[in-house]
């Protein structure tokens, strides 16, 4: 599974594996991947630099990257506090009946309320970017399109190359405008935040549109046959979050959601606003269809909701609150119906690609 890119990059998959877990990041790496560590739930720079510190001794010198998430403007001097104060009334009270419905215990007496969404504010990202360009990184990306330009420049001034997630060929313009290196094109199938387009349509629209920039395929994609498709489809790799979640190196908070995503099918999902204000694809739960009823108060704009359900969530993780409990994770979730090491994942997704690219050559040798 070589490209271009990969041996720009210098690694022996084109397989992107985006995870928050470091022990996953650095076994894709190892594994011949390129693990991207997510950096949005460290709120103290100390806390990601300890992880990188651990990155660095479990990569065996190989690259990895990091992703964050920034506007792409810059908005500076807006506290925490200050955006707290912006949520309803009405909306908190709507979350302490959902979770008094449903029994959810509060957090014993001095215990911190769990980690909160606040990686989308400007101090909170540029500090984390601070931390990472001490680190030999090869890539950094933007969950939320491209990043402010002073940080594609600085970036671009250690040798780090800039993706950004498009959903659109029109976004993936943007991005090539504002001086990306790669879009990731992320279909209407994929984990976490989506737009309306399925990748089967969405990658060569992206790759035209971009061209002569390398795009990653993204969403829907867990299985060396449609690693094949995104790069029939015209990719220089594909980009994979979901997958990653039910390896055994991952750190999952709840062994009870552990097995939610291994019994779910791939119909389970549902694009909600619920967790942080913006269609994110999620398992569907209870929690989910409350905020998704026309009943409801209706969901808040980011990031509004993801402070306002930031420490119900950690209630619900806690407790394992069984009908609430979910994860933002993919339709592909239909196919990871097991714990496996990485790596075991990895010779999957390789075998897979050989079938593929097997069965294509045999027809085309009938064709001639």
């Amino acid at each position: 599974m070589e490209t271009e890119l990969s041996k720009k990059l210098g690694i022996e998959h084109a397989i992107f594996g985006f995870t928050p877990f470091p022990a996953v990041a650095a076994a894709i790496t190892r594994a011949g991947g390129f693990g991207v560590l997510g950096a949005v739930r460290y709120t103290a720079p100390d806390e990601l630099a300890r992880d990188l510190d651990w990155m660095q001794e479990h990569t065996d010198g190989l690259p990895y990257g990091l992703d964050v998430v920034m506007p792409a403007k810059k908005v500076e001097g807006v506290t925490e506090a200050e955006v707290e104060a912006m949520i309803p009334e009405g909306h908190r009270q709507f979350v302490d009946e959902t979770l008094a419905k449903h029994g959810v215990p509060e957090f014993p007496e001095g215990e911190p309320s769990g980690w909160r969404i606040t990686g989308w504010m400007e101090q909170v990202a540029r500090n984390q970017l601070d931390v990472a360009f001490d680190y030999p990184i090869k890539l950094l990306a933007n969950a939320l399109g491209s990043p402010p330009a002073d940080v594609i420049e600085r970036a671009h001034r250690h040798d780090v190359l800039v993706a950004a997630l498009a959903g659109s060929a029109k976004h993936a313009r943007r991005h090539a405008e504002a001086g990306i290196d790669i879009v990731v094109a992320q279909g209407y199938e994929a984990g976490g935040h989506t737009g309306d387009i399925a990748s089967m349509v969405l990658t060569p629209d992206v790759v035209d549109a971009v061209s002569p920039i390398p795009v990653l395929a993204a969403g829907g994609i867990g299985s060396g046959e449609q690693v094949a498709a995104g790069i029939a489809l015209g990719a220089q790799g594909v980009w994979l979050g979901s997958l990653w979640l039910t390896t055994t190196e991952a750190e999952m908070h709840s062994r009870a959601l552990t097995r939610k995503l291994i019994e779910a099918g791939s119909g389970d999902t549902v694009r909600s606003r619920a967790l942080t204000g913006k269609p994110a694809r999620q398992l569907r739960t209870e929690w989910t269809d409350a905020w998704d009823d026309p009943a409801g108060p209706g969901t808040l704009p980011m990031p509004l909701q993801g402070l306002l359900v930031a420490d119900a969530v950690s209630r619900i993780q806690k407790y394992e609150i069984a009908p609430l409990l979910g994860t933002p994770v993919g339709q592909i979730v239909g196919r990871m119906n097991s714990e496996r090491g990485v790596r075991e994942v990895f010779d999957e997704l390789t075998r897979g690609f050989e079938r593929a690219v097997d069965r294509i050559n045999r027809i085309a040798g009938r064709s001639h």
